[in-house]
This record gives structure tokens, C-alpha cells and sequence, in this order.
């Protein structure tokens, strides 16, 4: 395995199913960042840890990685959302499941 492979692994295996009640402090922090369903948490993680910035501005502007908005957050409380997400610090990536 290359370092590449090693370091999407490691994102990998830190990526866990976690109830968006849990991950409340992170928003009220304003670290809560949303990746869209149709894109791999991992690969989005793995850009944020390497610092792509031209990756992670394209996602932005297509609307598919952007910080949790105030409805989306409410959405998922009076749901009881669970949700992927995975640490890339200071940031807690998050997608719903």
C-alpha cells in the first residue's frame, strides 16, 4: 500500500455512524461541515487532510460540501438523523445515512 492508500484507510476506519444529536457541540462550534449523499465521505475527508483546496472549493461551489446550515441542523434533531461522519480536525465532516 502506497501512503495514499494508508492515509484514506485510516479516514476509513475512523468514520463511524453517530446520532447528529451527538454532534451538536461541533455545530454550535461552527466545525460542522455537510458532504452531499452522492459523494464518498471518505474521499472528501482524504481532500480536507491533504489541504486540496481546488478540490474542496469545486465541491463548494456545486453545493455539495459546505458548513451545516441552521435548517439543516434543525432538520435532523426533529428527526433524529443518524449520520456518517469522520474527524479531519479542526472540522467534523458530516453525511446523512
Amino acid at each position: 500500500m502506497n501512503q495514499e492508500d494508508l492515509t484514506k484507510e485510516k479516514v476509513n476506519q475512523e468514520t463511524s455512524k453517530i446520532a447528529w444529536s451527538e454532534l451538536q457541540r461541533f455545530f454550535a462550534s461552527g466545525l460542522a461541515v455537510y458532504v452531499a449523499t452522492e459523494l464518498d465521505l471518505v474521499e472528501v475527508a482524504d481532500a480536507f487532510s491533504k489541504d486540496n483546496k481546488a478540490k474542496v472549493e469545486q465541491w463548494m461551489q456545486a453545493q455539495q460540501v459546505n458548513l451545516v446550515s441552521d435548517q439543516q441542523a434543525t432538520d435532523w434533531i426533529n428527526n433524529d438523523t443518524m449520520m456518517w461522519a469522520t474527524v479531519v480536525k479542526p472540522w467534523v465532516l458530516v453525511q446523512t445515512i
